[in-house]
């Protein structure tokens, strides 16, 4: 248990400074993006959660979209969502995309790749199909990091209507999955060969469960460890450390209470259930996730930054060992929703707001 790391109230909650820090438009035509991935060139690839991949090029957006893309389920908070390079990149030449996939009505996560050519996607297949399909267009997760082992983790939301099956990891409602860059699953995945030291039964791709709706994901740098964050009901946003086979909860045990104001649980912790390193009441939304490792801002090496849709805001947690010190409140005045944050190769900080009119923005320091 962290009891001292859960006392939001406690903590530093401070503005930035406009003096501190330039903001550069990069793009302001951007359809609700959602996602974003560096190309070695230079180049940087955006999601638009309408369907489009999109390439960034010497500082503009091109205009015709990537083709090739598989066709996506656009209602709501479903369609194209997150992209990651494979760690092989520059010879393999593959992207990876999340989104929601639809058969016969029902939907959920999927999961595909291809090859980029610089303009279309080739030789594209689904690797990951979140199981079952539901009806429904909320909650899908969706976000992807390539660990340093090269597997491929991928965030589920539990599609909201089905948040009690959150506590079954034997489908993918509210898990994280872990699998190998074609799809198949690692042998040292902690249900890949049965049930679990503890006994408990999972299917071989679950990594950890009882989660609500991850949509940030990150490694610590210099370390192992992979941390999370998810949407908690009204209240009880979570950072989480993933363990193999853990179970984080929801909805047996939470912080937050229903949109209604209804108790969803009387219970905050549990046995056998982990404990969030933080948590946010009220919520603020959280999406996108990023750890600074660069030098471009040396005062904020090893912070942690996270979007906050709710809150219109990028967040700065200072962290200290496995301790959140401070918060500081950026780009506020702005009054847009962030979707995604992630550090340039420059070491600029690079951020996504979500509308339909959404904006590419570049964080550097102020001269």
């Amino acid at each position: 248990m962290r009891i001292a790391s859960i006392l939001v109230a406690c903590l530093l909650y401070v503005p930035s400074s406009a003096a501190d820090v330039t903001v550069v438009t990069v793009a302001d035509d951007l359809r609700h993006p959602w996602g974003m991935a560096f190309l070695p060139d230079g180049g940087l690839l955006v999601t638009e959660r309408t369907g489009s991949l999109r390439v960034v090029r010497d500082g503009r957006l091109v205009d015709a979209p990537i083709a090739g893309v598989p066709d996506v389920y656009s209602r709501r908070q479903g369609g194209l969502l997150d992209v990651a390079l494979h760690p092989e990149f520059e010879s393999n030449r593959l992207v990876y995309l999340s989104y929601a996939g639809a058969e016969d009505g029902l939907a959920n996560t999927e999961v595909a790749r291809g090859r980029f050519t610089g303009s279309a996607l080739e030789d594209v297949e689904v690797i990951f199909r979140a199981l079952p399909k539901t009806r429904g267009s909320l909650h899908w997760g969706s976000r992807l990091l390539f660990a340093p082992d090269g597997t491929l983790f991928v965030t589920l939301g539990e599609r909201y209507s089905e948040m009690q099956q959150a506590q079954d990891p034997t489908n993918h409602l509210g898990t994280v999955v872990r699998l190998n860059d074609d799809g198949s699953i690692p042998d040292d995945n902690p249900f890949a060969d049965g049930p679990s030291a503890d006994g408990q039964v999972g299917a071989p791709e679950v990594f950890s469960y009882g989660h609500r709706n991850v949509q940030g994901i990150a490694r610590r740098p210099g370390t192992d460890e992979i941390w999370t964050h998810e949407h908690g009901p009204k209240g009880g946003d979570e950072i989480n450390v993933l363990r193999a086979g853990a179970n984080y909860g929801w909805p047996a045990v939470t912080y937050g209470v229903d949109y209604s104001g209804a108790v969803i649980s009387e219970r905050t912790e549990a046995p056998g259930m982990e404990q969030p390193l933080l948590q946010w009441t009220p919520s603020i939304a959280p999406c996108g996730m990023a750890f600074y490792d660069a030098d471009l801002f040396p005062e904020w090496k090893g912070d942690l930054f996270v979007g906050s849709l709710k809150f219109t805001h990028l967040r700065r947690l200072e962290l200290e060992d496995d301790e959140v010190v401070g918060q500081e409140v950026l780009l506020q005045d702005r009054a847009r929703r962030v979707r995604d944050v992630e550090v340039g190769p420059d070491g600029a900080i690079y951020v996504l707001t979500d509308h339909g009119d959404g904006e590419l923005l570049r964080l550097e320091p102020a001269r």
